[in-house]
C-alpha cells in the first residue's frame, strides 16, 4: 500500500507527552516506591500553576531518592509544556556525573546537557526544549546565564539547595555571585524549586525569596532507613547490641589506627557473611571518613592499601596477626558460619578491592573508579567534605566517622553527613558505623533537633523553628537575615484546638506524675496540636532524670494583641516569659515548660520552651 508524505504527522512528534506517566510506570516496574514521589510532584505542581508561587522548597531525608523524585519532577513539567528546566549542583564533577547518568538511563526527552553543550553558538535556546545540568560555580553559571539571556517561564531545579545558593553577604545589604546569578537567571517568570535534606538555611537567610508555607515534604520509601534506625530517640535506653544495626563506640580519642584496621576487617567479614550466604555475589563499599584535608586521605589511603598489602603476602612479617585477628572477629560475630570459612573467603577474594578517594588532588582521584556503585567485592572509598553532599552510596556497608568537630558543629552539615542512610534494610543487620562516642552523642541531638525542626513544618503553622545550643548551631551564622529572624525567640507552638477545661484538670491534679501529665495531654490534644516527637522527646528526657517538667494552667490571649493575632493565637513577641520563680523547686539541668493559650472563641493552641541553653530560631517574615 503507498502512503502519502504528510509534514504534519511529524510536528508534534519532537515533543513527547504522557513523559511523566512513562517515568511513574518505569519506577513501578522496577518495584520502587512511587506514592511519595507522586504525592510530591502533585504539591509542586500545585504551587507552580495554583499559587502562581515563584519559590519553594522541597525537603526529604538523606538519601532518600530525591533524584528519582526530580526526575519524575521534571518529566511532569515537560508534559506541562515548560521548555528549559535547569537542575544545579553542588560543584562536583562527581556529582554531576552521577545525576546526568541517572537522567539519560531515565529514558527522559530530551536527554539531559551539561552547560557546555549549549554553548555553542549554532545552538538556538530560544526554539526547542532543553534540560540542562550546571554546577554551582560563578563561572559555569555567569557563561550559562550569557547564553540563555532572558527565557521566560524557565523552571532552575536547585539540588542540595541550601549549600551555595543562600545569599551569605544578606546583612552586608549585598549578594554573593552564585546567589545573584541564579536570581538573574530566574528572572520575573521563572521558578525556583529548591530541593534538600536540610532545609535551615534557606528559610533563615529568606534565599531566593522562598516561603515556607509553600514548602512540600518528600517522604520516604518503605525500605529506607534514617534517623528513626541510625538515632533512636530513646538511645540511652537501649543496649546497643539490640539495635538494628552494628554501632562500634571508640574513644573520643583516636589516635591509634588499630580502630580504622578493625573496623576494614570487620566490614570484610561481613561481605564474606553476606555473599556465603546469599546466592548472588555483591560488591560492597565502605566510607572512611576522617577528615576534610587533602593529606589525611593520602594518608588514610597509605595505610588502607598496606593493610591489603599484607593480607594479600604470606612472606609479610604482619600476614600471620592479621589473619588471626580476622579469624577471631568472624568466630565472635558470627556462630552461623565458621570462623575458618569467612576467613578463607577474606583471604581468598582479598585481591578484589579498589580504593577510590573523594575531594583530593586532580591526579590522585583519578584512582579506584565509581565512589557510589562499588566496582569490586571490597571497596573502600575515601573522602572529604563531598561525603557531606549529595552523594549516594549504593550497597554501602560500613561507614567509619572520626570528624574532629573542636567548636560548634553545623547541624544542617552533620545531617548531610549521615550517609549511611539510604535504602540498607535488605542487609541492615550487617550494617557498621564506627565513630567516637562524643561525636555520635552530638550527632544524635542533630537529629533531635530537626525531628523537632521538621514536626513544626508538617503542623503547617508557617516558618518553622529551628533549635540550636551551645554546642550545635542550626547554620551558620553568616547566612541568617538578621533583618527577619529572631535569634532568641524561645519558644515552639503547634496547631490549633477547641480548648476543653478537662485539659486544666489534668494539669492541676497533683496525683498525676509528669509522665502521666504529659501523656494525658497528648492523647487529648492529638498529634498536630501535641506532635508525637515533642511527646516522646519530653518523656524521654524525664527519664534520665535530667530535667524537669513544669507545665502552667491554661491563659487567656493578651488584650493588646489584634483580632488577627487573637483569632490565630499568634504573636511576634511569643507569648512564654518564664521568670526565675517559674522553675521547680530545687531543680537542675533543663526544664521543659507547656503552656496552653486561649482567646475568647474557644480555640486554643499548645506553647512550649525549653530550658535556658536552648535557642529556638523563627523567621518572622
Amino acid at each position: 500500500m503507498s502512503e502519502t508524505f504528510d509534514i504534519s504527522n511529524f510536528i508534534s512528534v519532537h515533543r513527547p507527552n504522557d513523559q511523566y506517566k512513562r517515568q511513574i510506570e518505569r519506577l513501578k516496574d522496577a518495584d520502587r516506591y512511587t506514592d511519595s514521589i507522586e504525592e510530591t510532584v502533585k504539591k509542586a505542581l500545585e504551587n507552580i500553576l495554583s499559587a502562581g508561587q515563584n519559590s519553594f522548597v522541597i525537603y526529604g531525608e538523606p538519601q532518600s531518592g530525591k533524584t528519582e523524585m526530580m526526575i519524575c519532577l521534571t518529566a511532569k513539567l515537560l508534559d506541562e509544556g515548560y521548555r528549559f528546566i535547569i537542575h544545579l549542583l553542588n560543584d562536583s564533577v562527581d556529582l554531576l556525573e552521577q545525576n546526568i547518568g541517572r537522567f539519560h538511563s531515565s529514558g527522559l526527552a530530551p536527554s539531559a546537557q551539561t552547560f557546555m553543550e549549549i554553548l555553542d553558538p549554532g545552538i538556538d535556546v530560544n526554539s526547542g526544549t532543553f534540560v540542562v545540568f550546571s554546577k554551582k560555580n560563578g563561572s559555569n553559571l555567569r557563561k550559562l546565564s550569557n547564553k540563555i539571556g532572558h527565557i521566560n517561564n524557565i523552571i532552575v531545579i536547585d539540588d542540595e539547595a541550601d549549600y551555595a545558593t543562600p545569599n551569605s553577604l544578606v546583612n552586608q545589604h549585598d549578594k554573593t555571585p552564585i546567589n545573584k546569578l541564579i536570581e538573574d537567571i530566574i528572572g520575573d517568570t521563572g521558578h525556583y524549586i529548591g530541593v534538600t535534606a536540610t532545609p535551615a538555611r534557606l528559610n533563615l537567610n529568606n534565599a531566593l525569596k522562598n516561603d515556607s508555607k509553600y514548602w512540600v515534604r518528600f517522604a520516604p520509601h518503605p525500605m529506607y532507613t534514617g534517623q528513626d534506625v541510625f538515632f533512636p530517640m530513646n538511645l540511652e535506653e537501649i543496649n546497643i547490641d539490640n539495635l538494628e544495626f552494628r554501632l562500634e563506640l571508640m574513644s573520643d580519642k583516636n589516635d591509634d589506627f588499630s580502630h580504622e584496621r578493625n573496623s576494614l576487617f570487620r566490614f570484610m567479614i561481613n561481605v564474606a557473611h553476606l555473599n556465603i550466604s546469599s546466592q548472588k555475589e555483591n560488591n560492597y563499599s565502605m566510607l572512611i571518613h576522617t577528615s576534610g584535608k587533602k593529606l589525611d586521605h593520602k594518608n588514610d589511603y597509605d595505610k588502607i592499601s598496606n593493610i591489603f598489602s599484607v593480607l594479600s603476602d604470606p612472606e609479610n612479617r604482619k600476614y600471620e596477626s592479621y589473619v588471626n585477628t580476622i579469624w577471631k572477629i568472624a568466630g565472635k560475630k558470627y556462630g552461623s558460619l565458621s570462623a575458618n570459612e569467612l576467613t578463607m573467603y577474606v583471604i581468598r577474594n582479598v585481591s578484589r578491592n579498589t580504593k577510590v578517594v573523594l575531594n583530593s588532588e586532580a591526579e590522585f582521584k583519578k584512582f579506584g573508579g565509581n565512589a557510589t556503585n562499588p566496582s569490586a567485592l571490597f571497596t573502600i572509598v575515601i573522602g572529604g567534605n563531598i561525603v557531606s553532599r549529595g552523594v549516594t552510596f549504593n550497597n554501602l556497608l560500613s561507614m567509619f566517622f572520626s570528624r574532629d568537630a573542636k567548636n560548634k558543629i553545623q547541624q544542617d552539615t552533620y545531617i548531610q553527613r549521615a550517609r549511611m542512610f539510604g535504602s540498607r534494610r535488605a542487609y541492615l543487620s550487617h550494617f557498621e558505623l564506627t565513630i567516637p562516642e562524643k561525636l555520635y552523642a552530638d550527632w544524635h541531638r542533630c537529629f533531635v533537633y530537626h525531628r523537632l525542626a521538621l514536626a513544626s513544618i508538617e503542623n503547617g503553622l508557617g516558618s518553622p523553628v529551628w533549635i540550636a545550643d551551645k554546642r550545635i548551631a542550626a547554620v551558620a551564622d553568616p547566612g541568617i537575615d538578621k533583618s527577619t529572624v529572631d535569634l532568641d525567640r524561645g519558644e515552639m507552638s503547634f496547631a490549633l484546638f477547641d480548648f476543653s477545661e478537662h485539659l486544666d484538670r489534668i494539669v492541676i491534679n497533683s496525683s498525676f506524675t509528669d509522665q502521666i501529665k504529659i501523656n494525658k495531654l497528648a492523647d487529648a490534644l492529638g498529634d498536630e496540636a501535641f506532635p508525637k516527637y515533642l511527646r516522646e522527646f519530653i518523656l524521654h528526657s524525664l527519664s534520665l532524670r535530667k530535667s524537669h517538667l513544669k507545665i502552667f494552667p491554661s491563659a487567656g490571649v493578651f488584650p493588646s494583641m489584634s483580632d488577627e493575632e487573637k483569632a490565630e493565637i499568634k504573636r511576634r513577641q511569643g507569648f512564654l516569659t518564664i521568670r526565675k520563680s517559674d522553675y521547680p523547686e530545687n531543680s537542675k539541668g533543663t526544664t521543659h515548660f507547656l503552656r496552653i493559650f486561649r482567646n475568647d472563641a474557644g480555640k486554643a493552641r499548645l506553647f512550649y520552651k525549653f530550658g535556658d541553653s536552648i535557642q529556638f530560631i523563627k523567621n518572622l517574615k
